[in-house]
């Protein structure tokens, strides 16, 4: 009788192509991973593609430190029209007219970008996924309820245009975002099509990192869902995720004990107080953990050794 593989658990840096939403990835990636503990950290809409972070079993408690990272996205802009979703989804709600559209000069599009660069506050879609009093923005907007999202804090580290093509009527911009968490690109194409006077959209959206994660490492989802490639074979452990994602804190055998029965630990020169990934000697993720200032160690998020 054969020994029975213990189930897959790590993450999955997947490429997601366009026209599914990330809950039709994590149903696909059940399916390939063979277990219902599969989860995603960043949604990304049906018509953008890239980088998508998949946690398969007790890796899945690493999601939620992966959310809060900053992103990195190609996208495309165009301007001279406006959609009810503010990206090519969306019905066209408003057409510039192709005079106003073709007197927008280079630089005034360079000082737009330049405005929305840098700390911003943003109104996100309203065709979102935030709730409003417990229901989805999307919802409401879709069953004709008028929606108002607060504008909220988000960083546009990096606005980048790389090409500017003009058609009668029509710009595209193709543009390269590095931004905080929480950032609509879809609202940086509405607000600079609003401050042009022109209208804009997005008609295309590519996320290329997330973190410290890159999309040029990703498997395609249909090489995972089709069974060209085994999920194992791509899983980046739990211990080699979080050490991407936090310093590392280096334990020996008594410390990883400790650690993992939930004990305090106090280590010296702890430096930054902060996050680490503590990881034993045979390099398993014990547990992200929170230390002080004074040193002082303890549970953040635990990894069972059967599980890690």
């Amino acid at each position: 009788m054969s020994p029975v593989s213990p189930p897959p658990n790590g993450v999955v840096l997947v490429d997601k192509p366009q026209g599914l939403t990330s809950h039709d990835v994590v149903a696909r990636m059940r399916r390939a991973a063979g277990t219902r503990k599969v989860g995603h950290a960043g949604t990304l809409d049906p018509m953008a593609t890239g980088l998508l972070i998949v946690g398969v079993g007790s890796a899945t408690r690493l999601l939620t430190h992966v959310v809060g990272t900053d992103k990195v996205y190609d996208a495309t802009i165009r301007l001279g029209e406006s959609t009810v979703t503010d990206d090519a989804e969306g019905d066209v709600t408003a057409r510039a007219e192709a005079d106003a559209v073709d007197a927008v000069t280079g630089e005034a599009i360079g000082a737009g970008i330049r405005a929305l660069t840098g700390p911003i506050e943003q109104v996100p879609s309203t065709v979102s996924a935030i709730k409003v009093d417990g229901k989805r923005a999307y919802a409401r907007a879709r069953a004709g309820e008028d929606v108002e999202l607060a504008a909220r804090p988000v960083t546009i580290h990096e606005f980048a245009l790389r090409e500017t093509r003009r058609m009668p009527g029509l710009i595209d911009l193709d543009v390269t975002v590095a931004c905080s968490s929480g950032t609509y690109i879809r609202a940086l194409a509405r607000d600079l099509g609003a401050a042009l006077g022109v209208g804009g959209h997005l008609t295309m959206l590519r996320r290329t990192s997330v973190g410290p994660f890159a999309v040029a490492a990703a498997t395609p989802l249909d090489a995972l869902a089709g069974g060209d490639v085994a999920v194992p074979d791509v899983l980046l452990t739990p211990a080699d995720a979080a050490a991407r994602l936090f310093p590392v804190l280096e334990l020996d055998a008594q410390q990883a004990i400790d650690l993992g029965h939930g004990k305090k630990l106090h280590v010296a020169a702890p430096g930054a107080p902060g996050i680490r990934a503590a990881i034993d000697g045979a390099g398993r993720l014990v547990a992200l953990a929170a230390v002080s200032a004074t040193g002082v160690v303890r549970v953040e998020t635990g990894f069972p050794s059967q599980e890690s």
